[in-house]
């Protein structure tokens, strides 16, 4: 049997990527926060699924997790983890509170850190080696490699994980544990509904207002758009699997629009390209 370990597992990406490598003959523990969501992955995928209840953050659950993963795998090693939990926490950052801005980079940025500490040796960062070492997948974004006005907070933690997967591939080059990365564009995910759920009224009295109110309506938009969890699942189960992978995937509806354009264009021209999309002028006299 082959084992992997996704975290964020209870919607979007996770779950996507939950089934499809269930599908492709994997047993997956999958972490959530809530019993419900436990109940829900075993109803949908019964024992082919172990939910490991804990927060991101939490390191002394997380490390009884990892107790519980080695209980059922014994000497296995894990074929992956795939570290996908995240929130996304948007403002202009000249006015977003720093208790926010620290729990942005508390989930996305330090919540893998503990995951990653907590099962490399499960991983086969070991000594002496393992014949078949696993992978660390570290989903980021488009966000990871280059930022969106509001957008600050989210992206400055994906660019920092974007930087702890190149400095941990080298270093883990010891153990034959390779890291890559997933940095997808817009993905049809739950996480656009609740975005509009959410009260960003405390920015109405800044000059931000309504370009910040268009950009997250642009957003809003264009994330039901977006590629399926099961293609970025199938993208998991590729990174995982392929004899030789690459160092990072892109993933995007339109790769041509969503990232080698905005990619390759000067960032003065791309600034002034958002910049007039949403109202970011300078303030007249």
């Amino acid at each position: 049997m082959k084992y992997v370990v996704v975290t964020g597992a209870s919607s979007g990406i996770g779950r996507g990527s939950v089934k499809v490598l269930i599908q492709k003959g994997f047993h997956v523990f999958g972490s959530v926060r809530k019993q419900a969501d436990a109940d829900s992955l075993i109803e949908e995928f019964a024992d082919k699924v172990t939910p490991l209840i804990f927060d991101a953050t939490d390191v002394t659950a997380v490390k009884e997790a990892v107790v519980k993963v080695k209980s059922i795998v014994g000497d296995t090693t894990l074929s992956g983890l795939v570290n996908n939990a995240g929130v996304a926490v948007t403002g202009p950052l000249m006015h977003i509170p720093i208790n926010e801005f620290r729990y942005q980079l508390e989930i996305n940025t330090i919540g893998p850190m503990i995951a990653i500490q907590a099962f490399l040796p499960l991983l086969g960062a070991v000594n002496p080696p393992v014949e078949n070492p696993g992978r660390i997948i570290n989903i980021t974004s488009m966000a990871g490699v280059r930022a969106a006005p509001f957008f600050g907070p989210y992206s400055a933690s994906k660019h920092a994980l974007e930087a702890i997967s190149g400095s941990l591939r080298q270093e883990l080059l010891l153990y034959g544990v390779d890291v890559i990365i997933i940095g997808p564009g817009a993905v049809a995910t739950p996480i656009w509904n609740k975005a509009k759920l959410v009260d960003n009224s405390q920015y109405d009295n800044t000059d931000y207002k309504q370009s910040y109110k268009k950009m997250n309506d642009f957003m809003s938009a264009m994330g039901p758009k977006g590629v399926s969890v099961d293609k970025v699942g199938e993208l998991v189960h590729h990174t995982i699997t392929t004899a030789k992978p690459k160092v990072r995937y892109a993933i995007a509806p339109n790769m041509l629009t969503d990232w080698h354009i905005p990619q390759n264009l000067p960032k003065r021209i791309l600034d002034n390209i958002i910049a007039n999309k949403i109202g970011l002028k300078k303030i007249e006299k």
